[in-house]
């Protein structure tokens, strides 16, 4: 990718942004930064102006301008003015994923995308690549590490070879343009980023950009038992080899039988070795069993990194059981399916922490899952509609601290107290990870 001296525009800085502008500096591009935040507020600015980045806002005039290329932050919107107005210009707008891949060396990728369930799989991936592949293996991508930044601390422009676990958004999907994984796979397909997206069918298309330049021997896996993902893989065929699993089916490549995850009929996995409990638990491990059969790494070495994992934070997360009480983080719970997959995960005496940033989605699904559901709470800029919409007449406050206060005075014995908000965090807080860790900083001081 031949940038040197050509004018490339960064939209966003952020960790990714500024992982990008590495790369690029690198490849010698002339960089112009256009940021939401003032100067002074950006803490990356002497290391920027010391890599000779040109710093702007995000004013009209700066979009005029005709770049050989541009880098978008994966938060900034794809259908926003500005960038409407650079695909006007014929300017190439791409995401740090992209930029990453094309500089790199060929790596061997294990993409996965999908609406829940994604960085527990990608979780697992990694640690399996890490076991069959030691100082071969790396995670990054949507589960907080930028790929460019993975590229440059390892080397990657330098080395071919490596294997690494992507998990990837929508957000990271639909400016890519070259971006080709070995293994990919789609978990599921429920409503969400609708807001973002502009509606479910851009949202699900989406995410059929992960399989849009696989060929040949590249393996995608296939989750039979979604029939959104089956209408839309019926829209947008797939052009290399497909490993499909059903937790449901007998007929599929991949199945459950006789207390094995069976593949191809070889038995690889003992469910009993399996630590982390539901079926959307189960799927998830499928997956990466999955990824690591078309890798050809070992049933040893698989059945010994699933004995030992013990799920991801943020997601149905026990923290502390205090007074018969037990308490679960699931701040990952970002839609209703998350929420209502967090939800079936216990029988009875849940008390519900819902509410936070307004995506729109509706309650109606998690409404009809609320038979173990004793109380639901309210609580930020959306909780007032979720609990009228879920419970009609019900408890709302105006923030987690005191929606944990309420949690306590309602439960008993035996409950459950779960933090599952059903939304993205962007009232409150800066990221799902910060709201996670601030409740269990409250639950920890009860």
């Amino acid at each position: 990718m031949d940038l040197k001296d050509k004018e490339v525009l960064v939209v966003g800085l952020a960790r990714s942004g500024m992982a990008a502008v590495k790369v690029l500096n690198i490849l010698g591009a002339k960089i112009t930064l256009s940021e939401t935040k003032s100067k002074e507020d950006i803490p990356e600015l002497p290391e920027l102006e010391k890599l000779g980045v040109t710093v702007t806002g995000q004013e009209p005039e700066v979009f005029d301008k005709k770049y050989d290329l541009c880098v978008k932050n994966p938060g900034v919107p794809y259908r926003s003015p500005l960038i409407e107005k650079l695909n006007a210009n014929g300017v190439p707008v791409i995401t740090e994923i992209e930029l990453a891949y094309r500089v790199a060396k060929p790596q061997h990728y294990v993409a996965v995308t999908g609406t829940n369930g994604k960085t527990t799989t990608t979780t697992l991936v990694y640690e399996i690549l890490a076991k069959a592949f030691p100082g071969k293996a790396h995670v990054c991508g949507n589960i907080g590490v930028p790929l460019c930044e993975t590229v440059l601390e390892n080397g990657l422009m330098e080395e071919g070879g490596h294997y690494i676990a992507l998990e990837i958004s929508n957000f990271q999907l639909v400016n890519i343009d070259k971006f080709r994984p070995e293994v990919a796979t789609i978990i599921n397909l429920t409503p969400d980023h609708v807001d973002f997206m502009g509606g479910l069918d851009n949202y699900y298309k989406s995410k059929t950009e992960v399989y849009r330049n696989m060929q040949g021997g590249d393996v995608f896996i296939l989750n039979t038992d979604d029939p959104v993902l089956a209408e839309y893989v019926g829209k947008y065929p797939v052009n290399c080899d497909i490993t499909d699993f059903s937790l449901e089916n007998k007929s599929a490549s991949v199945i459950i039988d006789g207390g094995y995850i069976v593949y191809r009929g070889e038995k690889v996995l003992p469910l009993d070795c399996i630590k982390i409990v539901g079926r959307h638990n189960l799927q998830n491990i499928t997956i990466a069993v999955c990824a690591a059969k078309a890798l050809g790494i070992s049933n040893d070495i698989i059945t010994e990194v699933v004995s030992g994992f013990n799920g991801v934070e943020h997601r149905i997360e026990f923290v502390r059981e205090k007074d018969g009480v037990r308490y679960y983080n699931d701040s990952k719970g970002t839609n209703t399916d998350a929420t209502i997959t967090a939800v079936k995960s216990f029988d009875k005496g849940i008390i519900l922490l819902v509410g936070g940033f307004e995506k729109g989605l509706s309650m109606s699904e998690l409404k009809k899952n609320l038979s173990g559901v004793k109380k639901v709470i309210g609580y930020g800029v959306c909780g007032p509609r979720l609990v009228k919409e879920l419970v009609g007449e019900g408890t709302v406050v105006e923030n987690l601290e005191q929606a944990v206060e309420e949690a306590v005075k309602a439960a008993q014995p035996g409950d459950i107290v779960l933090l599952s908000p059903t939304t993205s965090s962007f009232d409150q807080y800066t990221c799902f990870e910060e709201r996670g860790e601030h409740f269990k900083k409250i639950v920890n001081a009860l």
